[in-house]
């Protein structure tokens, strides 16, 4: 993977070193609203975003993105019809309106004005064009394939200048949600090469060289007004390089960065952390077709034994939020009404007792692929621990945990980024799902998903939703125990940027970002 590990090949990459922008210190943590976002916008200045790195495997084809590097790039180049708010409801985007028939299997987007980079105006023949991209069966690497398998494509069609109907192949009342998933930017029908890309985006491609770097400058001409700053710099750099940048003037914005980092800037004023809470969820998934964990009393003895507070406050070093072993915490369709699960350590040995699993070892597999996940697991075993329990940590390949993780140990290390519920619950918890690292596989909860998927009344949906989350909490395979805050950092020069969740509208979103 080509990252920068130091300070040298860092500044000879972005040109700093030969007298890049200065960033004055201007605020931090708990610096005044102006530092934080205030005052006039203004144009102007380059904007360098430092991500980690994927080397050769980086890319710009918005319908092959997979890493958050990717998405950054084709995010600034490309436009989706909808996107996702901080609560994962679609709102508006290239799509300024839509509606459905009754039964939700027919959609009609209307579209606003808008233009590519080469100048041609959005149609929807554009739309069109996207979708049977996406789902050309011979391009196996379009993420967005599985999701948007619900349209009709020979049923689809224009319905006027700036309408597209969509059929679908089944009812699906989330199906604009689906529309602001990763891997569905809209692209023009003149698209053919990947490397030259001409989308709607508030930047135009200018450099990309995969694993080093990307420049692109303003388009002028975006449907929102464009960018502030002159040109945007996506680099690849490793976790200790980005925020030695940040610190040291040569960066305006780290993603992903560690509580270690968020704690060491806090009397920093060059720096200032964004901390979208409880953005995330980690947990311990136990594999419900396997013993003993095929006994629903012992996955909920296993939850009654966690301290979530203590994992919390170890392991995030209390940046985040305790988990209720549900995905979706303060998300669309999360029913917020259920009860929060406690520790109890005796009512746990009772039941573990009962099913007589108090002698037994049994295995948890884990993996340094995510930060958290071995230390979770350890301290998860101590806890364990109290109520007679022996379980074993084993740790794996980080290259391929999440494969391995399939078939290795009856429990394992478990996170997700921000989706929303439908998605989540479609990709982790259905019978056919690929992702199903619990095992849990039961024909009544595919079949009340798929009505609920089809409701198209929101208050029933809702209810719907939040049945199969408590069925979930209480008898399914999930314990999850917490929700990371999501740390990004930027230069205190930055404005116009607040904290937001990951795969969300307003995340990694630099066109109305301007340098103080």
């Amino acid at each position: 993977m080509s990252i920068f590990r130091n300070r040298r090949e860092f500044l000879a990459l972005t040109g700093a070193a030969a007298g890049g922008i200065a960033l004055t210190a201007c605020g931090g943590p708990g610096a005044t609203d102006e530092a934080a976002g205030g005052g006039e916008p203004r144009r102007g200045g380059r904007f360098r975003a430092l991500f980690t790195g994927g080397g050769e495997q980086e890319t710009i084809d918005p319908h092959a993105e997979s890493l958050a590097i990717d998405m950054a790039r084709t995010k600034a180049l490309f436009d989706r019809l909808v996107e996702l708010d901080a609560t994962m409801a679609p709102v508006p985007r290239l799509a300024a309106k839509w509606e459905s028939n009754a039964d939700a299997t027919v959609w009609r987007f209307t579209l606003r004005e808008a233009l590519f980079h080469d100048g041609k105006p959005l149609a929807p023949e554009d739309v069109l064009f996207t979708f049977a991209r996406i789902l050309d069966p011979k391009a196996t690497t379009h993420f967005a394939q599985g999701l948007l398998s619900v349209i009709d494509l020979k049923k689809s069609r224009a319905a006027g200048g700036n309408v597209v109907e969509v059929a679908l192949k089944r009812p699906t009342a989330e199906f604009p949600a689906l529309l602001g998933t990763l891997g569905t930017a809209v692209v023009s029908s003149r698209y053919a090469d990947p490397a030259r890309p001409a989308g709607t985006g508030a930047f135009r491609l200018k450099t990309f060289q995969a694993g080093r770097s990307f420049v692109a400058e303003r388009f002028d001409d975006h449907w929102d007004g464009g960018a502030y700053v002159d040109e945007l710099h996506v680099l690849a750099a490793d976790a200790d390089a980005r925020g030695n940048a940040l610190r040291a003037g040569e960066a305006e914005f780290g993603y992903e960065m560690t509580p270690t980092f968020a704690r060491t800037v806090q009397a920093d004023r060059s720096v200032r952390v964004l901390a979208a809470k409880g953005s995330t969820a980690h947990a311990i998934v136990m594999k419900c077709d396997q013993e003993p964990f095929d006994d629903p009393d012992v996955t909920l003895a296993f939850k009654l034994l966690a301290d979530r507070e203590k994992l919390v406050q170890v392991v995030l070093a209390g940046q985040g939020v305790v988990g209720n072993d549900m995905f979706g915490k303060g998300y669309q369709y999360y029913p917020e009404d259920v009860p929060q699960r406690t520790r109890d350590v005796e009512e746990a040995r009772a039941l573990l007792k009962k099913a007589g699993v108090l002698n037994r070892t049994l295995s948890l597999y884990t993996s340094s692929v995510a930060n958290g996940f071995v230390e979770a697991a350890t301290l998860f075993a101590e806890q364990a621990a109290d109520a007679g329990l022996r379980v074993k940590v084993t740790t794996g390949s980080s290259e391929t945990y999440f494969k391995d993780q399939l078939t290795k140990g009856v429990m394992g290390s478990h996170r997700s980024g921000a989706m929303t519920i439908p998605n989540y619950l479609n990709d982790r918890l259905l019978s056919t799902s690929a992702f199903n690292a619990s095992a849990w596989r039961r024909k009544d909860f595919d079949a009340a998903f798929a009505t609920a998927r089809s409701t198209t009344d929101e208050a029933e949906r809702t209810r719907l939703y939040g049945r199969l989350q408590r069925t979930v909490h209480d008898e399914g395979g999930l314990l999850v125990w917490g929700h990371p805050d999501w740390l990004n950092a930027v230069s205190s020069r930055v404005r116009g940027m607040d904290a937001a969740p990951p795969n969300t509208l307003h995340s990694a979103r630099f066109d109305k970002v301007w340098l103080a």
